[in-house]
């Protein structure tokens, strides 16, 4: 269990093994964080944070009291989960064992469920780069002024633009599945906190009500916002991933905790380049 004090308005968390900034704010899960000397800022739940991990491991969040820590920073780093158990569960399988040491660190992250579904709409067919172009658009030219940083707008704000005003963020086909995404939520007809409570596979299904919301968005959604750790996002270089390596079924060890074992084996299937071949 990770041990958090409070010095000077910044939260000091050590005992933090599992708890890698670049493996888990840069891996392609959230696109609000950026890097500078060390130090990560990005903003979520309408806060601004900036945080580190020295050299003894501490990670330091700054600006933050003990009120906001618990409200937000909390949950959002899934600091309670205890990853150590959940890597024991899948090291059955060499090869899960073997990721999960390579992907050392990762944290699937407890993200606003709008902001979520609105970026993961926009990644569709897109490179982090203009990902991360678009939602800044989106945040500057929609979001409130925070003085140095913009919140994410609300569904109801975006609900109430045109296709001609969402053509800013320069986003192409996708921008009138942003604007359905949020007319849907904002008036009610997909209940995203709701979707923390049922199944699945039912909340897959709502999601997809979206238009332009297919089984892979729906599943990032509910995987890196809505609580459910079984959901297993799919791509074409997940789905090539888990042929080559487990012919096409997840390890029965690893099904309780699917979502994150995908985090495991799409950062180590990136980063070693694997090949149809191997």
């Amino acid at each position: 269990m990770f041990k958090v004090k409070f010095e000077n308005n910044n939260a000091y968390i050590s005992d933090m093994g599992d708890f890698d900034l670049p493996h888990t704010l840069d891996c392609g899960q959230a696109f609000r964080w950026e890097e500078t000397d060390g130090r990560w800022h990005g903003a979520a739940f309408g806060r601004y944070l900036e945080l580190e991990k020295l050299n003894d491991g501490t990670v330091v969040l700054y600006g933050t009291d003990e009120n906001t820590f618990n409200t937000v920073w909390r949950s959002y780093f899934d600091l309670d989960r205890d990853y150590s158990e959940v890597i024991a569960a899948i090291s059955e399988n060499e090869t899960l064992k073997n990721a999960a040491e390579y992907a050392h660190g990762i944290r699937v992250l407890n993200q606003e469920p709008w902001e979520t579904l609105c970026s993961f709409i926009i990644s569709q067919n897109n490179n982090i780069k203009r990902i991360k172009g678009i939602i800044n658009r989106l945040c500057e030219n929609f979001g409130q002024d925070m003085g140095g940083w913009y919140t994410f707008p609300s569904a109801e704000k975006i609900a109430g633009l045109s296709l001609d005003e969402l053509g800013v963020l320069r986003s192409g086909f996708r921008a009138k599945y942003i604007l359905d995404a949020a007319k849907k939520v904002s008036g009610g007809e997909i209940d995203l906190e709701k979707l923390k409570t049922i199944p699945t596979d039912d909340a897959r299904k709502e999601l997809m009500k979206i238009t332009g919301v297919g089984p892979k968005v729906a599943d990032c959604v509910l995987l890196f916002s809505l609580g459910h750790t079984d959901a297993f996002p799919k791509d074409v270089w997940i789905k090539r991933a888990m042929e080559v390596l487990f012919g096409g079924e997840l390890p029965q060890a690893a099904v309780p905790y699917a979502g994150i074992a995908q985090q495991y084996i799409f950062f180590y299937a990136r980063d070693t380049k694997l090949s149809a071949d191997q």
